[in-house]
């Protein structure tokens, strides 16, 4: 079967994805005479195997690396995607999960080729990740291999005369070393210096990308290609964003997608400094079909000091990736804190809008002693107020006002008083770290069990509720 790429100029192609150039369809039928045409095309009944027997996925680096499958990183230019390769890979070279990713099968052989940075500064890189989380060739052994392209060429397709060539004899050289050195994970960065074609081509580089999941498939290596993205102009990065034909990002089995950490999102972690926010970069999975939807993963930039300076040099300061948890705004905060704003929300009339005098933010400020007037002290109690309507907590409702129909906020699921600790001033009349309740006079028709730092399991049986008031 033929494609038309060019007007005129027909194409067939063989099973390694070369493209062979012929004169007209007549020229083509002539010369193969049917010799090559494809087998029948039969369906294949389903066989019902046993769930048990079904090999299982072998995952390799949380659920973001698997056997057999390739993986894109996408990111802007300067957000640390080296780093987080260097990172990625002494971890898995040395078995120890500081990014707090689990290794399924612990230690593995990895090699990283990158072919942007010389050897210096890949040394540089990681170096400082060994220096900031304790690990070397005592915990990796012979399990790490790093390569730079400035002193090992890797190209793997052209375009020739005759249209895409395919260059076998490096992937067949990629899969000997790949097996003689027991490589589990190769990660190629970037992508688009791995081979010389037009990345806006989608139909090359879908042959490319597929060839790149073949060898994949055959070593049952997990390979990592890392991509640029187009400009952005600030806008947050997708996988969609990746630069260039997306065929990478449709052949790759998981897409790995850097985001320096937003100004939005910096305000209500309440981070004010600008030079901390950009060691911040989140990292999600955009298009994780192959495992369960993870959230944001955040990585942080340290910056580890070589001590390699001398003279009128100074040392050379390194990032290194790091594991970083947001702040929690339910950190602190025990189920009796909510009751209390329950009862602050009940008693008295708030409005839903954070614009207005009588927002409910203020009655949670007042509750909980925290400052509106302070921005990130603000963010937080948004926060709150976000996930307690959420869970079903607090509830908005209309409210008449002159006329007018304005959302307040209200009390929908009530705590359960009886599940709070008793103290010696009784419920409701004493808060656990001094925090002052206020008394209701509602009629509590629905309760919440359990924990509410910012969840909470609602009674099903309204009447066991009214009950336990």
């Amino acid at each position: 079967m033929l494609e038309t790429i060019e007007p005129d100029t027909f194409y067939a192609h063989d099973r390694e994805g070369n493209y062979i150039e012929w004169n007209s369809q007549e020229q083509f039928d002539r010369h193969h005479d049917g010799k090559d045409d494809p087998k029948r095309i039969t369906a294949t009944p389903f066989a019902w195997p046993d769930p048990t027997k079904i090999p299982r996925r072998r995952w390799l680096f949380g659920h973001w690396l698997l056997r057999g499958e390739v993986t894109a990183i996408v990111a802007p230019g300067g957000v640390g995607k080296s780093t987080f390769t260097a990172a990625m890979a002494l971890s898995l070279a040395s078995g120890s999960e500081f990014l707090d990713k689990s290794l399924p099968e612990g230690a593995r052989t990895v090699w990283l080729w990158n072919l942007e940075d010389d050897r210096d500064e890949l040394d540089r890189q990681f170096m400082a990740c060994s220096l900031q989380h304790g690990v070397g060739p005592s915990e990796c052994g012979s399990r790490l291999y790093v390569d730079s392209g400035l002193d090992q060429r890797l190209c793997t397709a052209v375009e020739a005369e005759r249209g895409l060539e395919i260059i076998e004899p490096v992937y067949e050289n990629l899969k000997a070393e790949i097996e003689a050195r027991k490589i589990d994970v190769l990660t190629v960065d970037p992508f688009v210096s791995s081979h010389e074609i037009d990345e806006n081509a989608n139909v090359l580089i879908d042959k490319v990308a597929k060839r790149w999941k073949r060898l994949a498939t055959e070593t049952g290596c997990s390979i990592v290609l890392v991509h640029h993205t187009r400009k952005m102009s600030g806008r947050e990065v997708r996988a969609e964003d990746s630069r260039g034909a997306v065929a990478l990002i449709n052949a790759a089995r998981s897409t790995l997608v850097l985001n320096p950490l937003s100004k939005e999102d910096a305000k209500k972690f309440g981070i004010t400094e600008e030079a901390e926010r950009r060691t911040l970069v989140r990292i999600d999975d955009d298009k994780p079909n192959r495992a369960p939807p993870e959230n944001a993963w955040w990585m942080k930039l340290e910056s580890v000091n070589l001590d390699n300076g001398g003279g009128l040099h100074p040392s050379d300061y390194v990032g290194a990736a790091t594991h970083w948890t947001p702040p929690d705004p339910f950190e602190g905060l025990s189920t009796r804190d909510l009751y209390n704003v329950q009862l602050a929300i009940d008693a008295g009339e708030y409005r839903d809008s954070v614009q207005a005098k009588d927002w409910a933010g203020y009655a949670v400020a007042e509750v909980l002693g925290l400052d509106v007037e302070d921005e990130t002290e603000k963010e937080r109690i948004k926060s709150l107020l976000k996930t307690w309507k959420g869970n079903g907590a607090l509830a908005v409702e209309q409210r008449k006002v002159r006329g007018e129909d304005k959302p307040f906020v209200a009390v929908k699921n009530w705590v359960d008083p009886t599940t709070l600790p008793t103290l010696k001033s009784g419920v409701g009349k004493g808060g656990e770290g001094g925090v002052p309740t206020h008394q209701s006079h509602s009629p509590h028709p629905t309760f919440y069990k359990g924990g509410w730092g910012g969840g909470g399991v609602p009674c099903n049986d309204e009447n066991e509720g009214r009950e336990n008031a």
